[in-house]
């Protein structure tokens, strides 16, 4: 039996990061505004200095609960999310943060539903992902570290993902299931983690920086339940198909394959020179998936992630990876 509290769930605020993305960002901040005060405190926007029309709509917003904080430059989501927590705990002091992205919101009822839960601060609540039509969204599926779980190990090399994600069975239950790994969208941190376990590393950019914070808050002791009955929806569009993950921007391979490869290497420890190269040919292999300038773009970008995640450097701009991505250097 472990040692959770249950203390009451106590003041709540959100953080959603923003670029460039008005209408999703429109429905997400109606659908958390709809929240009553007692169950949400506050909303903390953080726009990734977005040059459409986001920011003269943000100056619109009359909630006094909403407040806009935003980047001189697009600091990506890992970097949104760092100012954005760092400034919720700082002006409103709140028992719980939620995150969130700007295309992500939570399902009617979900902030209540949390509520009723009454978690302690030493236990993280993962709420379960789904794509506006219902379908679970894979890529916000929870997992258990498998290099911490023999048995789940081994069920990942028999049957992939499925050996330590959650199984999907588990969106139609009504019980929490313990993991060790998830994403930012629908996460619920106590300030307490917060405090002891510091924010989320920003010049990740985008990608894993979640999976790399939620592996920090297990090392330091705390726990993370999933939750099927806090329900968020994501309407995502990284990927032109969610199964076979076709990356739309481009740049996003970049990425993708840098903080995936840091993440294992926090997660995988020692192994992570064994995983290195089986990971690596999965990921060349995918570049069937492309043709032509996208594919050679797709390889330059792979390349650079993999010799970065090596020598765990992070100081590339997101400019420089853009260029990266961009087919007129395809030749």
């Amino acid at each position: 039996m472990d040692a959770r509290q249950g203390q009451g769930a106590g003041s709540l605020v959100a953080v959603v990061v923003t670029h460039e993305r008005l209408d999703k960002l429109r429905v997400t901040l109606a659908r958390l505004l709809q929240a009553p005060a007692e169950q949400l405190g506050a909303v903390v926007v953080v726009d990734n200095a977005s040059a459409d029309e986001t920011p003269a709509f943000l100056a619109s917003q009359d909630d006094p609960r909403v407040t806009v904080l935003r980047n001189r430059s697009n600091l990506g989501g890992a970097g949104g999310f760092e100012r954005g927590l760092r400034e919720a705990v700082a002006r409103f002091d709140p028992d719980w943060i939620v995150v969130m992205d700007d295309d992500a919101r939570p399902a009617p009822g979900a902030l209540a539903a949390f509520h009723a839960l009454k978690p302690g601060d030493d236990t993280a609540v993962a709420a379960a992902v789904h794509f506006p039509d219902g379908r679970v969204c894979e890529m916000n599926r929870p997992s258990i570290n498998p290099f911490w779980h023999p048995r789940a190990f081994l069920r990942g090399l028999r049957h992939g993902r499925d050996g330590y994600h959650i199984p999907y069975e588990a969106y139609d239950g009504d019980k929490p299931l313990p993991i060790d790994l998830t994403s930012f969208v629908g996460l619920f941190l106590s300030r307490r983690m917060i405090r002891e376990v510091g924010l989320p590393e920003g010049r990740l950019f985008l990608y894993g920086d979640d999976v790399i914070y939620t592996l920090r808050l297990r090392r330091a002791g705390f726990f993370i339940d999933f939750e099927p009955r806090v329900r968020f929806e994501h309407a995502c569009e990284t990927f032109e198909n969610d199964q076979f993950r076709v990356f739309r921007p481009l740049w996003k391979v970049y990425y993708t394959y840098r903080n995936g490869l840091m993440m294992y290497r926090k997660a995988a420890g020692p192994l992570f020179w064994a995983l290195l190269p089986v990971v690596t040919t999965k990921w060349l292999l995918a570049a069937r998936r492309y043709h032509g300038a996208d594919r050679r773009a797709y390889m330059r970008l792979l390349r650079r992630a993999i010799r970065d995640a090596v020598r765990d450097r992070t100081d590339l701009s997101h400019d420089e990876v853009k260029a990266l991505a961009r087919r007129s250097s395809a030749r």
